[in-house]
């Protein structure tokens, strides 16, 4: 059962982080648009500046279960280094629940505004709904949910061994 969900965790933070991935490089190059628009063209595209800031919300937002995922955000690392293996693993317990409530925190205010902004439109962009901003936090922190359990069923802190 711990290695049938480990495998969809893994396919779960896969999908997440390449869904990251496409969105930094959307943002890049609409900005890259956006600067041969403005200063090259002398036209400027306003349309870009909506897009570019709808996709840094989704890069962020699935691009935090991979940090859940390797215990980048979650290691308090001089406590690490010093405590004894059983207070390691006390230590992983108190910041998973902190992570879990600040996830689920994230996910019920983040469906709540999608709700409440779903007959908004983007200015500048009518034709966007605010939804697709707003829905990036719930999506996002369900993938944080996944990562977060796959990282106490499998602890990884990389950022330790790399650290000087």
């Amino acid at each position: 059962m711990k290695q049938a969900f480990l495998a969809f965790e893994r396919r779960m933070t896969q999908l997440a982080t390449a869904g990251a991935c496409v969105m930094m490089a959307v943002s890049s190059t609409l900005a890259m648009f956006q600067i041969l628009t403005r200063f090259v063209l002398e036209q400027p595209a306003e349309w870009t500046e909506i897009l570019i800031r709808l996709s840094l919300i989704w890069m962020v937002f699935l691009g935090s279960p991979i940090a859940f995922r390797l215990g980048a955000m979650m290691s308090v690392d001089v406590l690490h280094r010093l405590a004894t293996p059983f207070w390691r693993r006390v230590i992983d317990w108190v910041v998973f629940i902190a992570a879990l409530a600040l996830v689920l925190v994230i996910i019920h205010w983040g469906w709540d505004y999608a709700l409440r902004s779903r007959v908004q439109s983007m200015a500048g962009l009518e034709s966007i709904s605010m939804i697709w901003g707003y829905i990036a936090m719930p999506i996002g922190g369900v993938f944080c949910i996944f990562a977060l359990i796959g990282h106490m069923l499998d602890p990884k802190h990389e950022e330790l061994e790399t650290a000087t």
